[in-house]
């Protein structure tokens, strides 16, 4: 994906089956909750860093609890987002997406998080679920995606396995769309490369029609959307189900390969290529990531919205990595689409 103006309209359709009555107050406890269980785990995990707790309220409506940690022995910095936001005024990137939903207020809530570890054997990850509401339309969206500095095939194989679990257990073809969607969606057009191993990525689900709701109707994932056509409708509860088993597989995801790599040994050279590999992060976020233009949008917590940059970061004019290099090996295959599910030795 690679800007809102260049997204495509999407049928005008509401969904068949409405939210409950509770649905804002449900989806907000959980949200919440998925928060507290990944920064409890993240203290522990760390030893030695806190997340301090940054509460803020937006004049428009709603607000949220930012939670930030510095400085620790294995993250350098990390942030875990909790929003809930209502507002009169669509911004135009919900607007371009579902024009049906002008003249209706809206209500968004969601949990993101990005991590940076201090160790460049430790991939960054990124987590962001979210629920949005504006008159007849509801959807859930939301993902996980790992970005390594350092090619590691089990690593790619674990995150990936671990969320096809969580979502085969509600729809033996999400894992398959969700995966090629977050392939195209976290792709730097501009480089030519995806910013990491991928994962998953969904958006506008509201239990109707296809399950590719993106732009590139010539990609990957329409492609393969459209070969499994309409899929049977999913409920309200359907749907939060799904965005519940996900959250919570991020913990058993992520938390092994950390254990696995932060011990290991490094030098300079391993940190500056990390350092200038966290540019392509900055560049992603700062030009085509949706959650950013969303939130300047709706005039968001600044400091909030951009919590998911790192806090060191080089570039380097005209950098190309020496061949046959780990390095090498990461611009070769690991920026690359992978089956990482179906990877075997001979690949490498």
């Amino acid at each position: 994906m690679v800007t809102n103006s260049q997204s495509p309209t999407l049928p005008i359709e509401s969904s068949t089956c409405l939210p409950p009555t509770d649905a804002k107050a449900r989806v907000s406890q959980f949200m919440k909750q998925l928060q507290d269980e990944i920064t409890q785990a993240l203290e522990k995990l760390d030893g030695v860093a806190k997340f301090q707790e940054d509460s803020w309220e937006r004049p428009e409506g709603g607000g949220g609890r930012s939670r930030v940690m510095r400085d620790g022995a294995i993250f350098e910095q990390g942030g875990v987002n909790f929003s809930e936001v209502w507002g009169s005024h669509l911004p135009p990137s919900i607007l371009t997406q579902r024009p049906e939903a002008a003249g209706h207020g809206f209500y968004a809530t969601g949990t993101s998080m990005v991590l940076h570890p201090r160790n460049p054997y430790v991939p960054t990850v990124h987590l962001n679920y979210r629920y949005f509401e504006a008159g007849p339309v509801w959807w859930f969206g939301g993902g996980a995606d790992l970005t390594p500095y350092y090619p590691f095939a089990e690593d790619a194989i674990h995150f990936h396995k671990t969320f096809k679990e969580a979502c085969d257990a509600h729809h033996s073809e999400y894992y398959p769309v969700f995966k090629r969607w977050c392939d195209e969606y976290f792709y730097l057009k501009h480089r030519g490369e995806t910013r990491g191993v991928g994962g998953l990525f969904f958006d506008y689900q509201d239990g109707q029609g296809t399950l590719y709701r993106g732009p590139h109707a010539d990609g990957e994932a329409a492609k393969y959307s459209n070969q499994v056509g309409t899929i049977a409708s999913r409920n309200w509860e359907d749907l939060f189900a799904f965005v519940q088993s996900c959250g919570r597989a991020f913990l058993p995801a992520y938390l092994p390969i950390v254990q696995r790599r932060h011990t290991m040994e490094y030098s300079d050279r391993q940190r500056n290529f990390q350092l200038y590999r966290r540019g392509r992060y900055v560049e992603f976020n700062l030009v085509y990531d949706r959650g950013t233009i969303f939130g300047l949008q709706t005039n968001g917590r600044t400091e909030s919205i951009l919590m998911s940059l790192p806090p060191l970061v080089r570039w380097e004019y005209g950098y190309t990595p020496e061949p046959n290099t780990p390095e090498a090996e990461l611009y070769e295959t690991f920026l690359k689409p992978q089956d990482w599910i179906n990877w075997t030795p001979s690949h490498t």
